[in-house]
């Protein structure tokens, strides 16, 4: 079964075009990997505030993602660029569309 990520960000002001370089690595590192079906950036507005959604194929590909040397490097670096802590939650599907 398909497994749903949704991660919330606020970047330091300072920081954010650090962040926002970080990031497009891990976006484009993390979308090579076999099992990752979507892994998508967003921003909201007015607040600088950035979102990524995550889907994998299953528990085992979400496990190999945060085993990988890309998710490993980002989850040394990026905290330090925040301005508060990372917001995970792991979805559980209800009503999806396949």
């Amino acid at each position: 079964m398909a497994v749903s990520v949704f991660a919330s960000f606020r970047p330091l002001p300072e920081r954010s075009g650090e962040f926002l370089d970080a990031m497009g690595t891990m976006v484009r590192s993390s979308r090579t990997e076999p099992g990752c079906l979507r892994y998508d950036l967003y921003e909201s507005e007015p607040a600088a505030r950035y979102h990524l959604f995550e889907v994998y194929a299953d528990s085992d590909a979400l496990k190999a993602h945060r085993g990988s040397a890309h998710y490993r490097q980002y989850r040394r670096t990026v905290p330090g660029m925040l301005a508060g802590p990372i917001d995970v939650v792991v979805l559980e599907p209800i009503d999806v569309q396949a």
